[in-house]
């Protein structure tokens, strides 16, 4: 069973621990810290409640923490107003299971019952398969850097994914 949790002081250590190499190659360019961690979900629980900002979750599978699912609809590289920006992480031990796949299909349907915006945007590092995988298993569609909406500061290297969130 997959679900998707408020994180908490309680969770920093579970969560440091599923951080590998490739969460720190595909998401967050550096490896956290105690105190990182600790004022990252102080964040993310003060934006929820204000309603603005990132936001995220802990993934959950059977009880046990694995993985990390954000949106930022402030993001400032989304290609569209109403686009919303989501970012994921899934521990090693957790992967090729769909836990990923489903926490995003979660998200979306969060961001749409919540109003939060009509467009979900998965911004992914061109040789990231696993994640390209997700967002194609999720319907979501690559944008090319030919479109218009796509920034101009997105390089080659990354890919746009989109899935529209309007019912």
């Amino acid at each position: 069973m997959i679900e998707l949790r408020a994180l908490t002081n309680a969770d920093i250590e579970s969560h440091n621990v599923g951080e590998d190499p490739e969460t720190v190659r595909w998401l967050s360019g550096t490896r956290s810290t105690h105190e990182s961690t600790r004022l990252h979900f102080a964040t993310l629980a003060a934006n929820r409640v204000q309603g603005r900002g990132k936001r995220g979750f802990g993934i959950w599978l059977d009880d046990d923490l694995a993985g990390y699912i954000d949106f930022y609809p402030d993001d400032e590289d989304l290609p569209a107003i109403g686009d919303v920006n989501i970012a994921y992480a899934i521990h090693p031990w957790a992967r090729r299971r769909g836990v990923a796949t489903t926490a995003v299909r979660m998200v979306c349907e969060y961001i749409t019952r919540e109003g939060i915006g009509s467009r979900a945007i998965i911004h992914c590092d061109a040789a990231n398969a696993a994640s390209i995988g997700v967002a194609k298993r999720c319907g979501f569609h690559r944008l090319t850097p030919s479109d218009p909406e796509v920034p101009t500061a997105t390089s080659l290297a990354h890919t746009t994914y989109a899935l529209d969130l309007r019912t």
